[in-house]
Order: structure tokens, then sequence, then C-alpha cells
């Protein structure tokens, strides 16, 4: 028998007028029930240069996080040579490859995406979501780049609304990250 699927997240960065907004929901939800409403998934990691969240299991992003901290020190806050180095040791190590976590990462210039599979992916426009409900998340912010000239912050804050209304694994407890 296997346990029920761990289900959470809307993790949002925006971009905007030299400001970078990350923004993460608090809801874990194990199986059809929510287990937790308040967690914390983005963090400012190397100094508070460089943002991050996660979707997925959170003990395997603790342990990303702490790993994606080494690889940040060991090459002087260089987020797109850091997360490189990550990903391919999240590929090639034995007990590395079984995590089931996504990272989103941003500092003042990129926004990437890592992966277990070895991907490293800048994004084209200037927002990019991870999580159950990214992918509303990223059309509201879209649009509101598109049609507003809202800040970076408030098209997060409006498109992490949004998501929590559509997708049920995403709740309307917001914690940001801001840099610039």
């Amino acid at each position: 028998m296997s346990l029920p699927k761990i289900r959470s997240t809307t993790v949002l960065c925006v971009r905007r007028d030299g400001k970078v907004v990350m923004g993460g929901d608090g809801q874990v939800t194990l199986g059809s029930e929510v287990i937790k409403m308040s967690a914390r998934k983005t963090r400012r990691l190397y100094n508070d240069k460089i943002l991050a969240g996660f979707a997925g299991s959170t003990a395997d992003a603790m342990s990303l996080f702490s790993r994606f901290e080494d690889k940040l020190q060991q090459y002087n806050g260089n987020l797109s040579r850091s997360a490189v180095e990550l990903a391919k040791d999240w590929r090639t190590d034995k007990s590395l490859r079984h995590l089931e976590a996504v990272l989103l990462t941003a500092d003042e210039r990129v926004t990437l995406l890592i992966s277990g599979t070895g991907d490293v992916i800048e994004h084209d426009e200037p927002y990019a979501a991870v999580g159950s409900g990214g992918s509303f998340a990223t059309a509201a912010a879209s649009a509101l780049i598109a049609h507003t000239n809202l800040s970076a912050r408030e098209i997060a804050e409006a498109s992490m609304k949004i998501a929590a209304k559509i997708c049920i694994y995403t709740n309307d407890n917001f914690h940001f990250e801001e840099l610039g």
C-alpha cells in the first residue's frame, strides 16, 4: 500500500523595474488533508543576495537549500555556476537522485529553475513559478505585467491570490522576499 502523496505549493518570482520578488504560499497537503497552513517555502541565501523557493518534499528541499548554499559559498555567490553544479550533483549522486523537489532561484540579474534531472532553466519572461498552482500564478503574472503598471511586489501578491483561489493545494498565507 502506498502512502498518500504530499502535494503543496505555489512559488512565484516576478521581476519589474529593477525589483525581484519571490513569494510562496504556506499550505502543505497530505492526500486530501491540509496538514500545515504556514510553511515557509522561500528563503534568502548567500548574505541575502539570492532568493530561493521550493516545491515538493519539505525535507528534500531543506537538504537542497543547504547544498545550494554550500555551492553559493564555493562559487562566491555566482548563481548560474552554483545552480549548474548543484544540478550536476543532484543528477549524479545516488542519495540526491531520489530527492523530490524543484528549486526556483533568483538574484538581481537572473531567475533559474533547478531540477533533479539536471535542468537549469533561465526563464525568458520576467516571471516564473513552480508547484501545483504555478501555472495559475504564471498566467496571472503574465496578464498583469502586460496590462498594468503594478510593481513587482503588487504583481506577485495579486498573482498568488489568484492562484490560491483556483488551486486547491495553495492557500493565501503568503511569504514574500524582495531584492533591489
